[in-house]
């Protein structure tokens, strides 16, 4: 019996345009409202011909009072507004999901060096469980805040993290070059995503400065209880959607493909969107379009003694949406799959 309300605050971009793709074919929610912070009154489906008689609704203005009411709040919105805007609903009734990244660093001196921008109250964000679901279910069982992994650090933790936590890979040399689609720089149009600017061409930004280095260094401390700083940049790719990162490191004495390949195998055996990808040509970005996988490759460099490992993902729903909703499902005692069990797009 349906139950579950929700509201998501965001709606309008392209994370809570998900959001609402999935939740409405879930079984367990039983209404959806939707809020905005600039586009209050405006019905729904009219800014989005394709959610006609799905959310044919008015956008609402972001009220404390009225999210208190829900079961469960995503937030979907730009860094550095849930930072002010959620802690009043902390503890005082819904679950909170925020896909933001304003909780993820739990040192606060951290986000505001990496994000610019003021951070959380420290006692919030030491509240916020991280939802790498595959990796910290229980913890998200029982929290009522849960900072969405960004999808690069997804992509790169669920390939690399059971190679260091078995310690087959030198976690001290990773260099990781990772590509997106465009759509994950949102919606709001800028020079980098203009399309005469973004067509036809492959460029590198934020070169050693992206926001996702601390999270996905942190991450590694937290799951393989390691300390170790990355070289990670990345690459926009003109294609909508995508995230495929490729990890270099370089193996510990002895350490045999079939050892790689078997430790990525058993730690995802019980976990549904993670599939590990014997044949290469197998791989790629439109294997998950559209779907909450992650599919992982890996081969050893016998010239180098160096792995290549591959994580893949759709940047909007394992990336952001999916991961969110799978999160939710943890926390209701849902099974995971509920609501995000689709076949990839593909073409």
């Amino acid at each position: 019996m349906s139950e579950v309300k929700v509201g998501i605050i965001g709606a309008t971009g392209y994370g809570g345009l998900e959001l609402i793709r999935f939740l409405h074919n879930h079984s367990e929610v039983e209404s959806i409202e939707l809020f905005t912070s600039s586009d209050a009154g405006a019905i729904f489906s009219s800014k989005f011909g394709h959610l006609v008689a799905i959310q044919d609704q008015p956008l609402q203005e972001i009220e404390i009072d009225k999210l208190s009411k829900f079961d469960v709040v995503f937030t979907s919105t730009p860094s550095g507004v849930t930072s002010s805007l959620l802690p009043p609903l902390v503890g005082v009734g819904p679950k909170l999901i925020d896909l933001s990244g304003d909780y993820r660093l739990k040192d606060i001196r951290s986000y505001e060096k990496w994000y610019k921008k003021t951070a959380a109250p420290e006692h919030i964000v030491s509240e916020s469980v991280y939802g790498l679901t595959e990796w910290n279910a229980q913890r998200i069982k029982e929290s009522n805040l849960i900072a969405n992994p960004g999808c690069y650090p997804t992509a790169v933790l669920l390939s690399i993290l059971p190679l260091i936590k078995d310690r087959l890979i030198d976690s001290q040399n990773l260099i990781i070059d990772a590509k997106s689609g465009v759509s994950g720089a949102g919606n709001k149009p800028s020079q980098l995503t203009h399309f005469s600017e973004m067509n036809e061409n492959f460029s590198i930004y934020k070169i050693n400065e992206h926001q996702h280095i601390p999270e996905i260094e942190q991450a590694i401390e937290m799951f393989a209880d390691v300390q170790t700083t990355i070289s990670f940049n990345t690459h926009l790719v003109p294609m909508t959607r995508g995230i495929l990162a490729t990890t270099y490191a370089p193996i510990l004495s002895g350490v045999t493909n079939k050892q790689l390949n078997d430790c990525l195998i058993e730690s995802y055996k019980n976990h549904p969107f993670v599939r590990v990808v014997q044949d290469v040509s197998s791989l790629g970005t439109n294997r998950v379009k559209g779907s909450n996988y992650c599919d992982i490759f890996v081969k050893l460099d016998d010239r180098t003694n160096r792995a290549t490992i591959v994580g893949v993902i759709d940047n909007l729903v394992k990336g952001a949406a999916g991961q969110a909703i799978q999160n939710m499902n943890v926390q209701f005692n849902l099974p995971e799959t509920l609501g995000l069990d689709v076949i990839p797009l593909f073409i």
